[in-house]
This record gives structure tokens, sequence and C-alpha cells, in this order.
């Protein structure tokens, strides 16, 4: 399994990407997996989504570079967490490919997504018409997706259910490029915060959105 991304964000966190090149077999020979764990890959109906559930876990055990069992499991609101570990963690994948953000200091949120053009048939359900009158968002597909990978980012760093992308997460104006960062207003519970998120596009096609910062 190729790391083709491995970048230290901060003094604490570090982001990393997988190109998904194994079978099911040779990534299953690269773990220790309890029953819990084999009773839920046994659920998957697809490979795929076999496959994905496997490399953010393998990717996960070469990042904190360790031989031992990693328990990763989700709190009450999807958020997933390392049992017996300081370390906070974000995971995503999409099609040929996985994410993973880890950090010892901060909540972290990382979202990788392929880039299609039907995003711009549900553009409406995430973005304000505020956000959608920027010109580098509007009906730019690349702007689009920074948008809901910078979204979808905020709301893992945030972890909890009921923030919504629409009324909640507000993109300031940005300049659009291959790699860059956004500011986003978020209406949290205790307030409003301000955040930062650092987006880029991979070569074949992938926009991936990233945050790290205090909860």
């Amino acid at each position: 399994m190729p790391i083709v991304y491995n970048k230290n964000i901060d003094d604490h966190s570090v982001l990393a990407i997988w190109k998904i090149e194994e079978t099911e077999e040779e990534m299953l020979a690269g773990l220790q997996l309890k029953q819990h764990e084999l009773d839920i890959i046994s659920s998957f109906n697809n490979g795929k989504r076999l496959l994905h559930w496997l490399s953010t876990r393998l990717l996960l055990r070469k990042m904190l570079n360790t031989t031992a069992y990693i328990d990763c499991q989700f709190d009450e609101d999807g958020k997933p967490y390392l049992v017996n570990s300081d370390y906070q963690i974000s995971l995503s994948h999409s099609y040929d490919y996985a994410a993973v953000m880890i950090s010892k200091e901060f909540a972290v949120g990382v979202d990788i997504e392929l880039i299609k053009h039907k995003i711009k048939s549900i553009k409406h359900k995430f973005l304000s018409d505020i956000e959608l009158a920027q010109k580098q968002i509007g009906n730019n597909t690349e702007g689009l997706y920074v948008a809901w990978c910078a979204k979808e980012a905020i709301y893992k760093w945030h972890g909890k259910k009921g923030l919504e992308f629409k009324r909640d997460i507000h993109i300031k104006p940005f300049k659009l490029k291959a790699e860059g960062n956004l500011n986003a207003l978020v209406e949290l519970p205790g307030g409003t915060r301000e955040l930062t998120v650092n987006y880029f596009k991979t070569k074949d096609g992938y926009m991936l959105g990233y945050v790290a910062n205090k909860a």
C-alpha cells in the first residue's frame, strides 16, 4: 500500500493518504482484528466498503508506527476514536483512496472526495445563496468540492450530531487554487467560531480538505 501523501500539519498533527491497491486478503493479513471487528466487516455487502474500512485501519497502524493491536471505535455521535490512546483522529475515503489525520493536541477533521460534476445538482442542499453567489463556488465544480470538503472536515472536527452544513457552516470568500485555504464561520452551541480549512486537489481528480484546531 503506497502512502502517496504524508505531511506534518503542525508539531502535533499528521495527515496521510493511501492509494488502495491491495486485495482484501492482503489487508486482512496486516491487521489484528477482534471478534467485534470481524462482525462489522462481515456485515459489509460490497468489496469497496470493506477495502475502505481495512485501509483506514492499516493507515492508522503505519502512522502510529506500531505492530500492536489498535482499537478504533466510534462514539455515540459517530466520531472515531482510539481506545487507550491520547491521539485524536479523523478518517475519510473515496473510491481508490483512504485518508487519515491524527493529532495529540487538536481535534481534527479530514474529507476526501472524487470530483464529479453531479455535485452541481445538490449544491443548494449544503450551500446558502450567499455562498453560491461567490464566483469561486457558484457553478464551479472544483469550488463546490472545496466547499463540500471544508464543511465535511469541519463537521468531523466538531464530532457532534446536530451541526448542519447549510445552516451552521458559512464559507467566507476565498481565492480558488489547486492548493489553498479558506475561513469558515461555524455556529456552535457555545458560540460562533472561525476556522481555517486547508484544501488541495490531487493530480488524478480528488479534492481533500482538512482542519486541526482546539475543540
